[in-house]
């Protein structure tokens, strides 16, 4: 068994313009896929949204920059995560594909040292 890591990458725009009802609905889609998921979730949570993050980079004279927002300037930004543990990528793959992700896509990752 390996553990995958399955991020989640929204529009933030489209979240903005849909209702309510969208978000709850996405919701329930989240708790569903989490019932019928649960064996192989090891983690997973949302993440505020991306005016919130804060990137940290080398400077290359020993310090850091510290900067507001995310690395990239971007339509989709990463709003949140599963950590799943999975035999294969083919599993994790099938596992991924139920996410629910509305206004974006998934992309899955292997854990390749701790976790």
């Amino acid at each position: 068994m390996g553990k995958y890591l399955v991020m989640i990458y929204d529009n933030e725009a489209m979240w903005a313009d849909a209702g309510p009802e969208v978000a709850e609905a996405n919701h329930q889609r989240h708790q569903a896929f989490a019932a019928a998921n649960g064996a192989a979730l090891r983690g997973g949570a949302q993440l505020g949204e991306s005016n919130t993050a804060t990137s940290i980079r080398a400077d290359g004279n020993g310090g850091y920059v510290v900067t507001d927002g995310t690395f990239v300037e971007t339509k989709e930004v990463m709003g949140g995560y599963y950590l799943i543990e999975a035999a294969d990528l083919d599993e994790a793959l099938a596992i991924a594909k139920q996410v629910p992700a509305p206004m974006g896509g998934v992309e899955v990752r292997p854990v390749v040292n701790g976790g």
